[in-house]
């Protein structure tokens, strides 16, 4: 492994696969369904996946949990966390086993997460995850808004950006015998 993948880990290896363009970046976690979040708890690793929002206004992405579990017991333990979203292309078949491959597009953060104590900034976290999910229903008028009750009954995150990285593969059009899976 590389010194600077060890020190830096958001450095990517592979170079020629390495999206250093920030609007891509910021595309792919405004655009992506889901994400995968890794937690420590002492020395055993920890994902989970969940929705999520990227609010670029302040440079962090924002999730919900129950009020208990183990992501809220490992952040409270060791807040440094890694997030991911990730998308799969077509399949790459080669004429050796080796040779095959997948397009793929991804983004990993860095940073450390904190439980959102003040209730206006966890209120907006859930309106932006609504608003994300449920872009055509509003509050007032398809839903009543959030209230400190339901508030009390979740748990939000807020992970404060400290590095990100992107990564894709993508082959030309015309690849012989690319082709993308029904899933």
């Amino acid at each position: 492994m590389a010194e600077d993948a060890r020190v830096l880990p958001h450095i990517v290896r592979r170079r020629d696969r390495a999206v250093e363009d920030e609007g891509w970046i910021r595309a792919m976690l405004k655009h992506a369904p889901f994400g995968v979040l890794a937690t420590v708890y002492e020395d055993q690793p920890f994902i989970n996946t969940n929705l999520f929002v990227f609010d670029e206004t302040t440079h962090s992405i924002y999730l919900h949990t129950a009020h208990e579990g183990r992501t809220r017991t490992n952040i409270e333990r060791n807040d440094r966390v890694c997030f991911s979203v990730s998308k799969m292309g077509r399949l790459l078949p080669a004429k050796t086993a080796t040779g095959f491959s997948v397009e793929y597009a991804g983004v990993v953060v860095f940073g450390r997460a904190t439980i959102v104590t003040d209730e206006a900034e966890a209120q907006h976290a859930l309106q932006l995850l609504l608003d994300k999910y449920f872009p055509h229903l509003k509050p007032g008028r398809d839903y009543q808004p959030i209230t400190a009750e339901e508030l009390a009954q979740t748990t939000v995150y807020r992970i404060k950006i400290e590095y990100w990285s992107g990564k894709k593969k993508e082959v030309d059009r015309d690849f012989p015998g690319a082709f993308s899976m029904p899933w």
